[in-house]
This record gives C-alpha cells, sequence and structure tokens, in this order.
C-alpha cells in the first residue's frame, strides 16, 4: 500500500513532455503543469493560440505561473531522494565508518563529520550537503533563465537582420531614384558624376547584403549552440542532487563563456556621396528662420521613445534619454503657404533631434504621440553608442550616414513635397515624393541635450 502511494506520488511530480521529476514546475490554464524550460520549448516556435501538451486545450497567452505547491512537493521529493543515497554503503567515509553529510565547496567532495575538522579540510568552506544542493539547484535555474534571455535575443537579432536583408536592396533602388531625380534638376553635364555616383553606391549596397547574410548564417549557428547549451542544463537540472553537485561548475563556466560571444546585430548605412552644387543651388530661396516659441518638449517627448524602440527594439532601454526637461521644442511663427524655401538648422551637440515642418493642429495636440499625423520630420534617437535617422508620416527608418552640423530643410509649398540634406556632405538625405503635405506648416525644431543649454538655430 505504501509502495502504491509513493508511486503515485511520484507520477504527479513527473513532466509529461520530459518524463522526468518537475523542475521549476509551472501550471497554464487548464490546470495541467509541466517544466518551465519543456513548456518554454515546446511553446517557442508557435504561435497564438498555444496548446496544452496534455490535453490540447488552447491558450490564448504563453502565460506560466510557477506552482508553489508543487515547488515544495519536488523539494521534499528530491531530499527525500538524496537523504536514501546517502544512507548507501558508498556514500561512508572508508576511513572514520560514517555517513558523509558535509560537502566541502573547495575540493567539491562529500565528507563526514570528522574528515571535515582534518587539517587537509579545516580551512575551507563547508556546508551541509542537502543545503549545497539547493544552492546548485538554484545556480542552474538562474543560468537556465539568462541562457534563455539570451536565446530569445539572439532569435529577435536574427529576425532584425532578415528584415534589414530584405529591406536593404529596396532602400538602395529607392535612394537611386531620389538621386537620379536630383541631378535631373540640376545641369546635364553632371551625367558622368551620376552614373559614378550611382555605381558607387550599388556597389555598396551589394557589399553590405553579403555581410548581412555572413552575420545571419553566424546568429543561426550561435542559435543552435545555445540551444544545444540550454538542453544541456535543462538535463542537468533533472539529475539526482549527488550529481548535481559535483558535475555542475563545468556546464556552467562554459554556459556563461558563450553568453559573453553573443553575435550583434548589423547596423549597416551607406556613405553620405555628394552632389555638385547641391546646396548652393538653393542660396537664393535662403530664408532666416528664427524659432522664437521655445519650450519644453515634456509631452511630446514619446516621440523620441517610440522611434528609439522602432529602431532598436523592444528591449531599447533608453540609454539616451536624460531627462524629460533636457527635450526642448521650438516653431516659427512664420507660416510656410506659398512658394519654395530653404533653411538651415545647426544640430551642434544634440543627442535627439527632429527638424522639418509641422502643422498647427499637431503642435496643439498635447496627446502622446503614437502617430505623427501633421508632423514631416527627420529625427534622430540614439542608443548607447548607435544612432538611427528616421522621418514621420509615415515613419520610415534610412540607412544612411548620419548628418553632422547643418541640416539643410528645402519645402516646396506648390508640389507638397520637402527636402533634407546633409550640408557639411553636400548630399541628400531623403525627399517626400510630391502630395505629401498641404500648407499651410511651420518649421519645427527639437533636440535633448546632455547637460547643455538650448540654443536655438538661426
Amino acid at each position: 500500500m505504501e509502495s502504491d502511494i509513493s508511486q503515485a506520488f511520484q507520477e504527479e511530480l513527473t513532466c509529461f513532455i520530459c518524463l522526468s521529476c518537475l523542475t521549476e514546475p509551472v501550471t497554464i490554464s487548464c490546470g495541467h503543469s509541466f517544466c518551465r524550460a519543456c513548456l518554454q520549448l515546446s511553446w517557442e516556435d508557435t504561435q497564438l493560440p498555444v496548446h496544452c501538451p496534455m490535453c490540447r486545450e488552447p491558450c490564448q497567452q504563453k502565460e506560466m505561473r510557477t506552482n508553489v505547491v508543487l515547488k515544495k512537493l519536488v523539494f521534499i521529493a528530491r531530499q527525500a531522494s538524496l537523504m536514501k543515497d546517502l544512507s548507501s554503503e558508498e556514500h561512508k567515509c572508508v576511513t572514520h565508518k560514517e555517513t558523509k553529510r558535509i560537502f566541502c565547496v573547495e575540493s567539491r567532495l562529500f565528507l563526514c563529520q570528522l574528515c571535515s575538522n582534518s587539517h587537509e579540510h579545516r580551512g575551507h568552506r563547508h556546508c551541509s550537503i542537502e543545503a549545497a544542493a539547493e544552492h546548485q539547484m538554484e545556480r542552474v535555474l538562474k543560468q537556465m533563465a539568462s541562457l534563455w534571455e539570451k536565446i530569445q535575443e539572439n532569435q529577435e537579432n536574427i529576425e532584425a537582420e532578415k528584415r534589414t536583408a530584405s529591406l536593404w536592396m529596396e532602400y538602395v533602388t529607392l535612394r537611386e531614384e531620389m538621386i537620379r531625380t536630383e541631378y535631373r534638376e540640376l545641369h546635364p553635364f553632371l551625367c558622368k558624376e551620376e552614373e559614378k555616383h550611382i555605381e558607387c553606391m550599388r556597389k555598396e549596397g551589394q557589399c553590405v547584403l553579403e555581410k548581412l547574410r555572413k552575420s545571419e548564417a553566424m546568429m543561426v549557428q550561435k542559435s543552435k549552440e545555445l540551444r544545444d547549451m540550454y538542453q544541456e542544463l535543462m538535463a542537468m537540472s533533472q539529475e539526482p542532487y549527488v550529481v548535481l553537485l559535483l558535475g555542475l561548475d563545468d556546464v556552467v563556466r562554459r554556459s556563461e563563456s558563450m553568453q559573453l560571444s553573443m553575435p550583434q546585430a548589423l547596423r549597416p548605412e551607406l556613405k553620405a556621396l555628394p552632389i555638385t552644387g547641391l546646396t548652393e543651388r538653393f542660396k537664393h530661396i535662403q530664408v532666416p528662420i528664427f524659432f522664437e516659441n521655445v519650450t519644453p518638449f515634456h509631452y511630446k517627448m514619446n516621440l523620441f521613445n517610440v522611434l528609439r524602440k522602432f529602431s532598436f527594439g523592444p528591449h531599447s532601454k533608453d540609454t539616451s534619454v536624460i531627462s524629460v526637461g533636457c527635450y526642448l521644442a521650438s516653431w516659427g511663427s512664420l507660416n510656410f503657404i506659398s512658394g519654395k524655401y530653404y533653411w538651415e538648422v545647426d544640430l551642434q551637440d544634440s543627442a535627439d533631434w527632429a527638424v522639418g515642418v509641422c502643422k498647427d493642429s499637431w503642435l496643439r495636440n498635447t496627446n502622446q504621440m503614437i502617430d505623427y499625423e501633421g508632423a514631416f520630420l527627420l529625427v534622430c534617437v540614439k542608443e548607447g553608442n548607435h544612432y538611427s535617422l528616421l522621418t514621420t508620416c509615415p515613419v520610415f527608418r534610412h540607412y544612411i550616414e548620419r548628418p553632422l552640423g547643418k541640416i539643410g530643410v528645402l519645402i516646396d509649398c506648390e508640389d507638397g513635397c520637402l527636402s533634407f540634406l546633409n550640408v557639411a556632405k553636400s548630399s541628400l538625405i531623403y525627399r517626400y515624393p510630391t502630395g505629401t503635405f498641404k500648407t499651410p506648416v511651420l518649421p519645427f525644431f527639437s533636440s535633448g541635450r546632455e547637460g547643455r543649454t538650448f540654443h536655438p538655430a538661426h
């Protein structure tokens, strides 16, 4: 009878997926429980709704809750199994004929009480085998959690690299069309320069595409290595405590080393090649812009944070966000209604900045910025040591060299289009298509500075 109860008890503590004793048991909506790691792997590549591996009931969320009662029962069962192992003859000290119940941390040995007091081990750290076993179990679970985060991070990088590779040549083609349009509006005698410009850009584009493909292949290989390591840690977590105590250190060291050498997603960009006479062509329509209206950019700061996450992913740490008070916005009182105008904005030492034109209604809207309707902006956001360049309405990421110094802004009210120029490089950053907006619009500039006083550029 007692044997039957013990067997039934053991069955209730067995994971349906790995058929071993539950490790870090979690329960899902249907009430069934599994090892956390087993369920994570089972659901990893599955879209919602996921299904219970046991009863196949659908789950609308990948929600796993630690089952505290099962966790305690597993702890009791593992401790009982440990006591049984320690009571065997092989765990008796050959010299003193006592049961080895002490673990020497430095020597990684099981000792009896008399051996632990010997000259050889007296200066070492000791603890009970039960306590040491629980500590090792915590180590392996912590290492598995850390490794799982790296597996997910690497998978996100693979997906990002795939997206970038698929968009990259489209972006190169888009720039080719914009560059040809600019040369067409300059002079016919620049056709040789135009073809050289396009050829250089195409070669650079192909070279970057090859790097993206190699980078993705490295990440896929890393993904396999991380999963193999995770499976090894899973297997170790299911071993009896006596095995866990003696065999974990090497596995943890290899896991930690593997996590230190994670491949990072490439952040490709094209060089800003100059176009002869580009900025000089607009000098005759250049106007001074006075940004008289300066205000803290509290309610619109979400512009930078949302675009940061758009560029750098959901795990963006917003490391370049200084403080709310350091984000300032300014706009001119001059409404552009008709004609062509060109002005330049000095970026100085801005960390995050936005420049362009906007509708008065957009400025008066104090809601958090989830969309950018009414704002036609070139925006730069920073994450760590990386920068990303985007335009709004719609949000579009640009793989072009970040401008330093001055940004040239050209507005054509009749055609309803806007261009951004890199003044220092005499190059085109982006040209909105004809009919993008309707007048009137106002010139706009915003920046975030690291502990500096804001001076709007004229």
